[in-house]
């Protein structure tokens, strides 16, 4: 008797999935896991804020563990051993990039930097951006723009927090936050302040803020489809979204960069702004404008959310923690007193404020399991077959976490650091904020330096507490699901001056 087609598809479909796992299963030695379900894999037993279910089922299973995203592999690492394994001894065979159809549109299949695969083109931009655009030289020259905004956020709060009908009241700490990772990284990257002495945005900066906000929409609208390939005739990619929504944003960065062609054709030089440099180098290096384009988005969606989140983990910390709070203001105000504000260049004079922000990236990685790596060739990992084509993710929040390279590993406890001096930006396995090997992020120091400068403004101009009738052990620590690691609850503290009233002034800087 014939199946009826209704129930033959279906059945088609499991004994193609069982027959290709059967395969992977014969063929290769896997990373052990949780047993995939027919389909959709493990998409259905993973918890919502996947680095902790993934430290789970390491508890389990152990530091290398096969997660099926429909029919991908997904092999996620959590110790230190195995991270360098992936980011050093096995750097190059793992370097591609994994690229769903929302971040092919985006990156104009791979024309950009972060997610470009492993080649030539890869090469000569990450060389662009190690040697060109995040030296030394040029982030000391785009340091006044840090420190206006940074001064900015500080008079914000002031005036917010002395206003009569604020006193003793709590503020919303990642409003200010905010604004200074926004405003800082628009000037760093087209040199322009889209938001006027009075606080109101401009044309210009809120449509860039909806086009922000509309690629992460279009980039969430396709998350099941992505992982399961059979289905997504189901989910079709929507070409006409996807076109408007990319000639949107080249409309608004062309528009800037005529700008700066104008600005440079009369001033008759080039400024230290990272569009302004890339224009520069856009002949020597032949960058297309794809990638061009591709570069400065780049910077902007790696550096705009992670540096607010990064320092609302380290103030809800330090509020937890009224003994760090007053050891890091008592550093404060013995090397820089009263009669002045912090800059970066006391940052050496500063160990424990540097130890601070340290110990909160460790416990706080903005981004918890990097972005994927995949894998070009059959590689091993810990002594398991890593197929070509596989992803695989190091969960550097469970490396930093991990009891058998860390004391105390749950603590903050920021002296750790002053003990033994580790690295932070890809050297030392244990701690990888900003990953590590090939594709470490170029701009590790630049985040580093707006994380200590906001945490030290914040420190030496305000005490903090918890709102009224919240005791510090009650501050929510729990995440929100995402690839950034968003609180769940925004921090609420109520910020009291503690400096002379000169101090609270803006140092605007007009470049």
């Amino acid at each position: 008797m014939a199946i009826p087609v209704a129930i033959a598809i279906p059945l088609s479909f499991i004994f193609t999935y069982i027959a290709y796992h059967l395969y992977f299963r014969l063929r290769f030695k896997l990373p052990p896991g949780p047993i995939p379900w027919p389909v959709v894999g493990n998409l259905y037993q993973i918890k919502p804020v996947r680095f902790r279910c993934f430290y789970e089922w390491a508890e389990t299973y152990g530091p290398v563990i096969s997660v099926w995203f429909g029919s991908t592999l997904n092999v996620v690492v959590s110790s230190s051993e195995l991270a360098k394994e992936v980011l050093k001894e096995k750097d190059q065979q793992l370097a591609d990039r994994h690229r769903s159809r929302s971040a092919a549109k985006f990156s104009r299949d791979g024309q950009d930097l972060i997610w470009a695969d492993y080649g030539p083109h890869y090469v000569k931009v990450r060389k662009v951006c190690t040697i060109e655009l995040f030296t030394p030289k040029r982030l000391e020259a785009l340091r006044p723009i840090r420190e206006d905004e940074v001064t900015a956020m500080v008079e914000s709060i002031y005036r917010d927090c002395t206003n009569t009908d604020n006193v003793g009241k709590s503020l919303l700490v990642k409003k200010y936050l905010g604004a200074v990772a926004f405003n800082n990284i628009t000037r760093l990257a087209f040199g322009k302040r889209f938001v006027n002495f009075e606080g109101v945005m401009d044309e210009q900066g809120n449509e860039f803020k909806a086009i922000v906000a509309n690629g992460l929409k279009l980039g969430a609208s396709l998350a099941m489809a992505e992982h399961i390939p059979w289905l997504r005739w189901m989910f079709p990619l929507d070409e006409d979204a996807f076109s408007k929504h990319g000639a949107r944003r080249d409309r608004l960065t062309r528009a800037i960069m005529e700008e700066h062609t104008l600005a440079r054709q009369k001033s008759g030089g080039e400024k230290q702004h990272f569009f302004d440099a890339l224009l520069t180098l856009q002949q020597k290096y032949d960058l297309s404008e794809d990638t061009l384009i591709g570069l400065l988005w780049d910077m902007i969606t790696a550096g705009m959310d992670t540096t607010a989140i990064s320092v609302e983990w380290a103030m809800a910390e330090v509020i937890k923690n009224p003994r760090v709070q007053q050891k890091a203001q008592e550093e404060l105000d013995q090397v820089i007193g009263y009669e002045r504000v912090i800059n970066e260049t006391d940052f050496p004079n500063l160990p424990y404020l540097q130890c601070v922000a340290k110990e909160a990236l460790r416990l706080h990685p903005p981004t918890p399991l990097m972005l994927p790596h995949r894998a070009n060739t059959n590689v091993k990992i810990g002594g398991y077959d890593i197929p070509k084509g596989s992803n695989v993710h190091v969960n550097v929040w469970a490396v930093a976490r991990d009891p058998k390279v860390w004391k105390n590993p749950l603590e903050f406890r920021p002296e750790r650091f002053l003990e033994e001096d580790v690295d932070m930006k890809g050297h030392d396995f244990r701690l990888l904020p900003f990953g590590a090997g090939r594709r470490v992020c170029p701009g590790a120091q630049l985040g580093i330096n707006l994380v200590t400068s906001m945490l030290g403004h914040l420190l030496h101009h305000f005490h903090w507490a918890p709102p009224n009738g919240l005791s510090p052990e009650e501050i929510d620590m729990s995440e929100n699901p995402g690839l950034v690691t968003y609180m769940r609850t925004p921090l609420q503290a109520v910020a009291t001056p503690r400096l002379p009233a000169e101090l609270y002034k803006r140092i605007a800087v007009d470049m």
